[in-house]
């Protein structure tokens, strides 16, 4: 693939884009982004090999980012001294959801194809993904709140799984629904006092 940012790079991107946005990955067709943009099937596999990898190029650094900047919280939290976990509990997170819908406010439509329009391709699992670095995280705290003393009980998986897939899910919907960006932002402040709370309840803190 080319990396050069050429004038007719950027056609087939913004018709790509269009087109996965309208049909999503899977019915999206790359005979039509070929015909908007006026070229042949041949010509455009001198810039891509395939829909995926043309997908990819469209969404594959904005989606690295956001993991990179979620999994970049988590390893700040648990290198807290463990007698400081408790007191940050949701501080660097907080700060991380923020970048994080901030980045996706910059980016709406690339979030719009990887969390409605990426079914068939790898992005599709971002949420998943991101349950499974918070649910490890989340383990790994009740295990700093052992050696504290002030042990966890237990917490049923599916109940754990239910409530961080949800909190996702929510923090996402801010996103698809365009909602303005200073309202996405105080719904996140109240989403986190929210969830903040009914973990510390859970985790009987």
């Amino acid at each position: 693939m080319t990396t050069e940012h050429t004038p007719t790079l950027e056609r087939i991107r913004s018709a790509a884009e269009a087109e996965f946005l309208k049909y999503g990955f899977r019915s999206a067709s790359l005979r039509r982004i070929v015909r908007s943009v006026g070229m042949t099937t041949g010509a455009f596999y001198g810039y891509y090999k395939s829909k995926e990898e043309l997908f990819a190029a469209l969404v594959g650094e904005h989606y690295d980012y956001v993991l990179a900047r979620f999994r970049e919280a988590q390893e700040a939290f648990a290198a807290l001294p463990h007698e400081r976990q408790p007191e940050e509990l949701g501080e660097i997170s907080g700060t991380c959801m923020f970048d994080m819908l901030r980045y996706a406010y910059a980016h709406l439509n690339t979030f719009k194809l990887i969390l409605c329009c990426s079914e068939g391709t790898k992005y599709s699992g971002l949420i998943d993904t991101m349950v499974e670095i918070e649910t490890e995280a989340t383990h790994a705290y009740q295990q700093v709140l052992d050696s504290l003393g002030c042990p966890s009980p237990p917490i049923d998986p599916q109940l754990e799984h239910i409530l961080i897939t949800g909190m996702f899910h929510t923090f996402f919907e801010l996103v698809i629904h365009e909602m303005p960006l200073d309202a996405a932002e105080n719904y996140v402040r109240e989403m986190r006092a929210f969830y903040t709370a009914g973990w510390m309840k859970i985790m009987g803190q």
